[in-house]
């Protein structure tokens, strides 16, 4: 698994008002399937509803989950399968088996010793550079 980190997702208990919150900071984000995606430099900050946020990562909805869940996007539905096993032969504990997703691309999440939920995705929608940079597409094209 390469050192970084591709996405920052916070799961919000209202996207209308959170959205508004970092638009008022200056930022601007795309807003598609109930999710807002701000590009933040070679990673992405986005917002979604805590309940679904908790949901996708196979986590209790409720006290049990802290709002947040980092993202690692691989290069390849192969190197998802790869970087789950190993961190589940280091200690991680599986929530999400890697699997086709619903936006076509393909992910699995693990936590860590702590509890801290990550998604390892490879999405053909949000292509990486060379040096593992996140890119957000233009999210209104078809």
């Amino acid at each position: 698994m390469e050192q970084r980190v591709s996405l920052v997702t916070l799961g919000v208990d209202d996207l209308a008002r959170a959205k508004a919150f970092y638009e008022r900071l200056g930022w601007r984000g795309q807003e598609l399937s109930e999710t807002v995606f701000f590009q933040t430099g070679g990673s992405a900050f986005v917002l979604w509803g805590r309940e679904a946020l908790a949901r996708d990562c196979g986590l209790p909805v409720g006290n049990g989950f802290g709002g947040v869940c980092l993202a690692h996007n691989a290069r390849s539905a192969a190197e998802v399968d790869e970087i789950v096993a190993a961190a589940e032969a280091a200690g991680a504990v599986v929530t999400r088996r890697p699997a086709e997703t619903f936006y076509g691309g393909y992910a699995g999440v693990f936590t860590d010793p702590d509890g801290h939920p990550w998604e390892i995705a490879h999405n053909p929608g949000f292509p990486l550079a060379a040096d593992g940079s996140l890119i957000i597409p233009d999210l209104s094209a078809p």
